[in-house]
């Protein structure tokens, strides 16, 4: 009865957040409406940086599916294979988004550049490309302005929006955002390329915009890349997650004290906390099956990401004074 008190872990589908959800599909629908713009553009008028740009929403686009895919494979549910479920499948899928990036927005940017940097042409047309540009801003400005509320909605009061980016266990809402951010600064790298080149004459300018924005995904496919990374290989839980955690340990009449307290996030709504936790003098083994139960309890109703809690009791001397 008391092992099974503190070593009982409840098994439980994981459903995906509505909000993360509905982020990545407003990604997926503007993306795809952006990208058939800038192809459009890009046939019309010849221009590197256009095709670049078509390539980088190509790639949202791709990235958004990636992801929706990995949302709905990570819910299901704990089996004998995955005793932990299949949380993490998140952040694999996430990884390759980050692979997905550098490898279709960022190389085809690249080649697209570099070969137009040898064989410059003038772009024709730049009417179709501003108005195309001036199109995608305000389609990603839309997407943008979901994922940035989120973010905002999720973060700590005295966490700025780049702590959540770097904090947060939930790869789907920072991945849009950052890509949305990437978008509107591509479009403005696009735009200066091709008007600069047009107003000075100056062919080189276009494909040297196309190399950059070739180099702004390269950057944000090694960011995605580093954060889902340590998703993937056993990162912790929040800080303010294991703040509140130790907050409601403490808080327990019979516990005098909070030995290790390890967390692992096991996917997007998934955390695994195992703690030792040394009881008051005195106490019975009833007792601290009864504290055990209490704690368990008071930490779900504060937390449901916490699926798998272990409590470890302590002797006395294990903790020190």
């Amino acid at each position: 009865m008391f092992r099974h008190l503190f070593r009982r872990g409840e098994r439980r589908k994981q459903v995906p957040s509505h909000e993360s959800k509905k982020v990545v599909v407003v990604a997926v629908v503007t993306n795809v409406a952006i990208a058939t713009f800038k192809y459009v553009a890009a046939i019309m008028t010849g221009s590197s940086a256009m095709f670049a740009e078509a390539y980088h929403s190509t790639a949202d686009c791709g990235n958004e599916l990636l992801l929706l895919l990995g949302m709905q494979r990570s819910t299901r549910p704990a089996d004998s294979l995955h005793p932990f479920g299949h949380g993490k499948l998140l952040y694999i899928y996430s990884l390759l988004v980050a692979v997905y990036i550098f490898g279709i927005g960022g190389g085809l940017s690249f080649y697209q550049g570099i070969t137009h940097l040898f064989h410059p042409e003038p772009s024709t047309r730049p009417g179709w490309n501003y108005a195309v540009l001036g199109a995608s801003a305000l389609f990603d400005l839309y997407s943008w302005a979901i994922s940035y509320k989120e973010l905002r909605a999720r973060k700590d009061r005295n966490e700025s929006i780049w702590d959540e980016i770097i904090g947060s266990k939930d790869p789907t809402v920072f991945t849009v955002f950052l890509e949305d951010s990437a978008g509107l600064i591509g479009v403005a790298l696009a735009f200066l390329g091709i008007f600069l080149g047009h107003v000075l004459h100056n062919p080189y300018l276009d494909p040297i915009a196309s190399i950059l924005i070739g180099g702004l995904l390269t950057a944000l496919a090694f960011l995605l890349g580093r954060e889902t990374g340590a998703l993937l290989t056993g990162e912790r839980t929040s800080k303010a997650r294991i703040q509140r955690i130790r907050k409601i340990l403490s808080s327990e009449p019979d516990v005098e004290g909070v030995g290790d307290l390890l967390t692992m996030q096991l996917g997007a709504e998934q955390a695994l906390l195992t703690v030792s936790v040394r009881f008051r003098r005195g106490i019975d083994l009833d007792e601290v099956e009864a504290a055990i139960a209490s704690l368990r309890k008071k930490l779900r109703q504060k937390d449901r990401s916490l699926t798998y809690i272990y409590i470890q009791p302590e002797p006395l001397e294990a903790l020190g004074p």
